[in-house]
Parts: C-alpha cells; structure tokens; sequence
C-alpha cells in the first residue's frame, strides 16, 4: 500500500486509515458530521496527494489534448484550468480530469488516483497518433507530486498569509505559479470539490512536511482543521459532483451524465467518440443522471433500486448520503428518461420499503 508524503501527520493525528486506490489514507479524524461542518463554515485540509499529474508538453499537445478530451482546450489561456473527460471510445468515459494550461506547449491533466495506471495507458496509446511517446512528451509524474486541498470560506484569507502573490480574489478554475511558504513554483488554484471555496496547493514531495506544517499555523487562527475523505465524499455529493467508479465509468456517455457542457461538438474539434455522442445529444438517450432528495426519512446508498410507485424499478442509485448540512437523504442515480423531470415523484428501495423521494435540480446545497 502506498504512502503519500503527509502519511505520518495523519496518523500523529489519530486519524482512521484506511486503503483507497492503493494509498493509505484518512477516512476521518473526529467524525464525520464535525469535519464536513469545518469546510462548510470555516477551512478544512484535505490530504489529496493520491491524485495522478500527468504533464502534455510540445508544439501538439494541444492536438493531443483536443482529440483525447471532449471539451475544447483551445479556449484555455495561460493560468486557465478546464473540467473535461476521456471518451474511451465505446461510448463511455476512461475518467474525468482537470486539464491546466501552463503555456501554449504545456499542460498539466490531473486524474483520478484509481486510474492512475488505467489512464496513463490510455494517454500513451492515444498519443501515438500524434507521435507523443512516454518519458518525453507525455510524462507521468503521479509517483513525485504532493497536493494539498484547502477547503472552506476562510481558505483564502489564511492561505493569502503565505504568499505575497494575490490568491483572495482569485476566479474559480485558476492557477498561479507561486512562492508559498518559502518554496518556489508552487502551483496554486482554485479548482474546488467542495462548493465552498479554497484552493489546491501542488508541490514536490520534499517540500511536503514545510508546507504541511505552514498551512496549519497560518490557518489555527481561522479553526483549521484536516479532514477525511469521508467528507470529502459527502461535500461534494451536496454539490452534485460527479465520483468516477460511482456516477460515471466506463458504460456511462458524458450526455447521459449530464455533462454535455463539458463535451463540445465545435467544426474546428475532432474528439474521440464525437460522432456517437452528437447522434445521443440529437436523438436523445433511454436515461439520465439525475439528483433527487428523500420526502420520507431513509438514507439512499449507492445501487439501490430507483422505482416507480407501482415498484417497477426504473434506474440504480449511483450515490447516495444523509446530507450533513441539509438533514436530509440525498442521492443521485440514472433514471429512465420518462422520470427526469424535476420534481417528478420516484422511489427508492431500501431494505425492501418503498420510500418516497423526488427529482430535484443540483446542486443539492446552495451557497
């Protein structure tokens, strides 16, 4: 199992430790429900170093780049951070990613931590159509990269305590390169997977404990605490984040998903699946993803039979949690598309009882 460059402060501190994606991490430290209210009220540290980096350099990475993700890379300015997917070809997706524009022959894709090793294949495979090989223009640096997600609405205004560049008012899906905390070149941005603000802070491994203990004194003043992927999941399911492994995978399209706005069919962009997935966006699909809260009182999980009210099962719960900052169960899951409207009355099966819930908009949680 492996360690990332934090390991050792998550068990000084207590932390249950458990395997996910082949890493040791934390699941929570002091409780769920308490670590979720941190970042929703004040800031909260995420150990979130499991994460892959892959760097995209040369005079066709952005080709590349265009052909392997289904947004358009071509609208990224220097400092720009887009949402994007791998259409692997069959309909489906390899991963969702955050691609970042260091230049206009630089980029920085950062992927799921469970994909690592799926993904880095199929960036390879694909790259050989643009005559991009592995260790020079395509370059895993998963295994050499810490990061650090500073949750919160105080986030900012602690962190701005490092740096004398500006980051308070930085826009959302931004990045600068930084001196922070007395280490230079420190990628700093503001991509978020929380709802309530923050940063991410990217840095070398030995650079890691400086930081670490950096970010916690420039934050005690503020009530900064870490926090579990536990809360982390619940967070971003109030937001209607997408999981990979969990809302999308390799069978789901991205217009299923409900992520057409990160999928875009523009003449000057040819992508992998572009053709299949226009003809579902013309023609419809036979289900959707969609978020929906509880009316009777149950915690909807993940695989759960969605039915109608006679109980004929009509979709699966691909998410689900008793929402810490709402009271209230919520979930998402795929429904067939005569149940998509909002507000329309479904029902999920727990324990075999049918219990009541309805189709409502995302984000679950309002900022």
């Amino acid at each position: 199992m492996k360690q990332t460059a934090f390991t050792k402060f998550h068990e000084g501190l207590g932390a249950k430790m458990v395997e996910f994606a082949g890493y040791n991490m934390p699941i929570q430290y002091e409780g769920l429900i308490n670590e979720h209210m941190t970042v929703r009220e004040k800031l909260g540290v995420f150990d979130v170093s499991h994460m892959g980096e892959v760097w995209v350099k040369g005079p066709k990475a952005l080709d590349y780049i265009q052909w392997v993700t289904s947004n358009d890379a071509s609208k990224l300015t220097d400092g720009k951070v887009q949402y994007s997917c791998f259409p692997n070809g069959k309909g489906g997706i390899v991963d969702d990613l955050l691609v970042y524009r260091i230049d206009a022959e630089t980029y920085l894709l950062v992927i799921n931590a469970a994909n690592i090793e799926k993904d880095w294949k199929w960036i390879i495979e694909q790259g050989k159509k643009f005559g991009m090989e592995a260790g020079k223009e395509l370059y895993n640096a998963s295994d050499e990269i810490a990061q650090l997600a500073i949750q919160g609405p105080l986030a900012l205004k602690a962190m701005q305590k490092l740096t004398d560049a500006p980051v308070e008012d930085m826009e959302y899906y931004t990045f600068k390169k930084v001196d922070f905390a007395g280490v230079k070149d420190v990628i700093f941005s503001t991509t978020g997977y929380t709802g309530s603000g923050g940063c991410e802070i990217y840095m070398a491994n030995e650079d890691a404990p400086k930081i670490w203990k950096a970010v916690f004194e420039a934050g005690e003043e503020f009530g900064i605490k870490p926090i579990g992927l536990a809360a982390r999941d619940t967070l971003r399911l109030e937001m209607g984040f997408c999981l990979y492994g969990n809302d999308i995978n390799d069978t789901t399209s991205p217009i299923e998903a409900g992520m057409g706005w990160i999928t875009k069919f523009t003449d000057e962009k040819d992508f992998i699946d572009k053709g299949f997935l226009l003809k579902q966006k013309e023609e419809g699909v036979t289900r959707r993803l969609r978020g929906f809260e509880m009316i009777d009182r149950g915690i909807p999980r993940q695989h759960y039979e969605i039915c109608d009210a006679n109980g004929n099962v009509i979709g699966e719960v691909t998410s689900g949690t008793m929402a810490p900052a709402l009271g209230k169960g919520i979930g998402m899951g795929y429904v067939k598309t005569g149940f998509t409207k909002f507000d329309t009355e479904i029902f999920i099966k727990v324990r075999n009882k049918l219990l009541k819930a309805k189709v409502v908009r995302l984000p679950f949680y309002k900022v």
